[in-house]
């Protein structure tokens, strides 16, 4: 293998450093490691130093957000996101850039509109969840019974509810890898069912988000075929803080609600494919993705213009190496992830025949904060041989973490079929603040941020595409043989 002379190492580090100082998170104490100072491993700080002093990423969402704007799975400014982004590739000068075609579900918001009928008239500021149905054309009215949780609407008796709009007051917790999303989504996407089954009209949620601001948080919910559909909306976290102040002066609230949502079928989308093509195993594939869609509220620049501008930019610096690494880098701006992850689940089925030849696969989908750690889920008994692999990231302000990565929302399906894959953990303490509402807009992204992240994954991307080390567990491969 052919290695490239590094000039200025310890100066270049210094200057990404300074770079970096400002934007990384308070890091935890962790065992020291050796850092690796192989050929491969400078390589690799140079091109994060490329990132850092670089506008592409920034640029990159920039051109997305406002070319393009909200690109909804299924609608037209879907189809004109895939345009934008095969023209884009192509300009970056790629080795090769496709599409490929997918279904997916055709929804459209619609309006929605609610507001307390009694005791205390006042209007509310709500937003259909993703694939709800309408009310009937002249809305809903009737009495709200609050559940904490998904949990407690599941063991109430079907007397509190019948006839009522489930009220689900479940509130996201704030936190730097965004837990509190995950303990109080359930109510979003399975509430409705929940709600159904015991005989509500409409459920209505507290928006699963960690901010202050009158937007409320849209996202995909769920039916399901044998329980009946009822309309499904969330409200603005201080809309929900007021139904409450209400409920402690008058238990019986009635609210009214009208919405014009509707499910149009399907369309057809497309993964979008761009690669590096590997100089000596161009069959085996290091893959970085992110998702092209977004809701149709904002304009998708934290979710996940950021991600396509850093898997893209990290590809990019790879690509004009002088000299390409061993395996291809293959970026895959996967279709339709807000409304169920369809592109990569089409992605799973179009390349079943080559899942063996995928060597690792990661995502960006968590905003545009900087990574502060790595996890990865590879072989254990050579786990260890790829934290040292990796540990020039740690110059870089990236701890290295566990053996527990899922890899990221399209990624997640990969470690099931046998594909190793790693979660560049992005600081996302403000990124429930915006999620999913009208306010995520470029005016959230901070280009320092942006590009550390991009550094990140240009790090991790090229390492990986030289590595040695045997990525899958003994019985992955015995299964696939």
């Amino acid at each position: 293998m052919k290695h490239y002379q590094t000039a200025s190492l310890v100066g270049a580090i210094l200057v990404a450093l300074v770079g970096c100082q400002n934007i990384l998170p308070t890091q935890t104490s962790t065992p020291k490691l050796i850092i690796n100072s192989s050929d491969d491993a400078q390589i690799s700080q140079q091109l994060a130093k490329q990132a850092l002093a670089s506008r592409l990423s920034y640029d990159i969402v920039e051109s997305l957000t406002v070319e393009v704007g909200p690109r909804l799975a299924g609608t037209e400014k879907d189809i004109v996101a895939v345009e934008w982004a095969m023209e884009k590739l192509w300009l970056m000068g790629f080795d090769k850039v496709y599409k490929e075609s997918v279904q997916v579900p055709a929804w459209s918001r619609g309006t929605a509109y609610a507001s307390v009928v009694s005791p205390y008239e006042q209007p509310l500021m709500v937003t259909a969840l993703g694939g709800s149905i309408a009310t009937p054309v002249n809305g809903i009215q009737a009495p709200i019974v609050r559940f904490e949780s998904l949990e407690e609407l599941t063991h109430a008796s079907p007397a509190r509810i019948e006839g009522k709009i489930v009220f689900i007051d479940h509130k996201t917790e704030r936190h730097i890898t965004g837990k509190g999303y995950g303990e109080s989504v359930g109510g979003r996407s399975r509430g409705a069912i929940a709600a159904a089954e015991k005989g509500a009209v409409a459920i209505v949620i507290r928006s699963i988000g960690t901010d202050h601001d009158r937007m409320a948080h849209t996202g995909m919910m769920r039916y399901q075929e044998d329980v009946p559909k009822i309309p499904a909306a969330a409200m603005s976290n201080p809309d929900a803080d007021l139904i409450n102040a209400m409920l402690k002066r008058d238990p019986k609230v009635v609210l009214s609600l009208n919405m014009t949502s509707e499910n149009q079928g399907i369309a057809t989308s497309y993964n979008v494919i761009a690669e590096v093509t590997g100089s000596s195993k161009p069959d085996e594939i290091v893959l970085i993705g992110a998702h092209l869609d977004s809701w149709d509220e904002g304009t998708g620049a934290i979710d996940d213009g950021a991600g396509v501008a850093i898997v893209t930019t990290a590809a990019k610096l790879i690509q004009d190496l002088p000299q390409k690494p061993a395996r291809t880098i293959r970026v895959v701006l996967f279709a339709a992830e807000e409304v169920g992850i369809v592109g990569a689940k089409a992605y799973a089925e179009q390349h079943a025949d080559e899942l063996d030849k995928h060597y690792i696969a990661a995502e960006s989908d968590f905003g545009a904060g900087p990574v502060y750690k790595i996890d990865f889920n590879v072989n254990p008994a050579t786990y260890e041989q790829v934290k040292q692999e990796h540990s020039a990231m740690t110059l870089f302000g990236v701890e290295m973490g566990n053996n527990e990565a899922s890899g990221g929302p399209d990624v997640s399906i990969m470690p099931a079929l046998g594909v190793p894959v790693a979660s560049l953990r992005q600081d996302g303490t403000d990124y429930f603040d915006y999620h999913h509402t009208p306010n995520d807009t470029l005016d959230k992204i901070d280009p320092k941020k942006l590009a550390q992240s991009a550094a990140a994954y240009a790090q991790f991307a090229y390492m990986m595409a030289q590595s040695e080390i045997d990525l899958r567990p003994l019985k992955q491969k015995e299964q696939q043989h």
